[in-house]
């Protein structure tokens, strides 16, 4: 059920977050998403209740709504035309060995301290990105 929350929730609002991104800055955007994912691993790592990880589910939804296709625009704005399929390729790439890293740690995390501190990791490394994204210099490719 809480696989269904998030995809149904992701669903319905990559095509407005896609709208959106194309009116509004797209550090915003990102800061918002990556904002969400943080909320959503906090809710997770203190739900006392099912309708709590329901909503946390609800809120990792509208981040993958607001960021999965953001990714793909920048890349594509950044990337050369005779470039951009590689781009892709190699954004792909470190996609997934990134993923493998963070799942790695997930479920070390899990095992040896327990589930609250996998989603609390979470929310800190979401926040630290969002630091990250704000602070970094202004690129013509994230305006």
């Amino acid at each position: 059920m809480i696989m269904i929350v998030m995809n149904l929730v992701y669903a319905a609002s990559a095509y407005p977050a896609g709208i959106a991104s194309d009116h509004l800055s797209q550090r915003i955007m990102l800061v918002t998403g990556l904002a969400m994912l943080a909320l959503a691993d906090l809710l997770l790592a203190f739900a006392a209740v099912p309708w709590q990880v329901f909503a946390g589910a609800g809120l990792w939804g509208l981040h993958m709504g607001f960021t999965q296709g953001l990714f793909n625009k920048l890349v594509a704005n950044a990337a050369p035309t005779e470039l951009r399929a590689t781009a892709f390729g190699i954004f792909n790439l470190t996609s997934g060995l990134s993923l493998l890293v963070a799942s790695i740690i997930a479920g070390l995390l899990w095992q040896m301290i327990g589930p609250q501190a996998t989603f609390l990791a979470g929310a800190a490394f979401a926040a630290l990105a969002a630091i990250g994204v704000l602070a970094h210099r202004a690129n013509p490719a994230i305006a």
